[in-house]
C-alpha cells in the first residue's frame, strides 16, 4: 500500500502545476472562465477513460443514488470554484503563495473535518501536534506570501 504514497505526491505534483496551465489558457482566451470549460472537458474525459479502462465505472442507480447525502453531490461544484480561483487569481499571487494557502487551508480544514468526523471523514481527534502542524503550516505560508 506503500505505492499509494507515491500516487499522492504525484497528484500534489500536480496540484502545484495545474493552476499555472490553467492561467496560460485562460489568458489566451477573450473570456478567461472559458478555460474553466477546457479544464473540466479535460477533467471529464480523464475520469471516463480511467473508468472505463479499469471497469470502476457505472452510471448509479436510483437507489444508489437516493441513499447518498445532499451535500456529497457537491463536490464538483467545489472543484470548479477551486478551477475558477486558479484562472481568475493563481498568476497574480504566484505558484508559491497559491499552492501554499491551497494546501495550508486544507490541511487546516481537514484537521477540524477529522476532529468532528465530518463530510464521512471517520473521527480523529485534533491532538496538540496536528494543531500545531497546522499552525506551523500557516506561519509557513505567511513567510511565503510576504516575499
Amino acid at each position: 500500500m506503500w505505492y499509494l504514497y507515491g500516487v499522492v505526491l504525484l497528484a500534489g505534483i500536480a496540484n502545484a502545476i495545474q493552476p499555472g496551465q490553467n492561467g496560460a489558457l485562460a489568458k489566451g482566451f477573450s473570456y478567461p472562465l472559458t478555460a474553466g470549460l477546457v479544464v473540466g472537458l479535460g477533467t471529464f474525459l480523464t475520469v471516463l477513460v480511467i473508468g472505463l479502462l479499469s471497469g470502476r465505472l457505472a452510471l448509479p442507480t436510483v437507489a444508489e443514488a437516493a441513499r447518498i447525502p445532499w451535500w456529497a453531490w457537491c463536490g464538483g461544484v467545489l472543484g470548479g470554484g477551486i478551477v475558477v480561483t486558479q484562472l481568475l487569481v493563481a498568476r497574480q499571487i504566484g505558484a508559491a503563495a497559491f499552492t501554499g494557502l491551497l494546501v495550508t487551508a486544507g490541511v487546516v480544514t481537514s484537521i477540524v473535518l477529522d476532529h468532528f468526523g465530518w463530510v464521512g471523514f471517520e473521527q480523529h481527534t485534533a491532538t496538540l501536534p496536528r494543531i500545531l502542524g497546522g499552525l506551523l503550516m500557516i506561519a509557513g505560508v505567511a513567510l511565503i506570501a510576504r516575499s
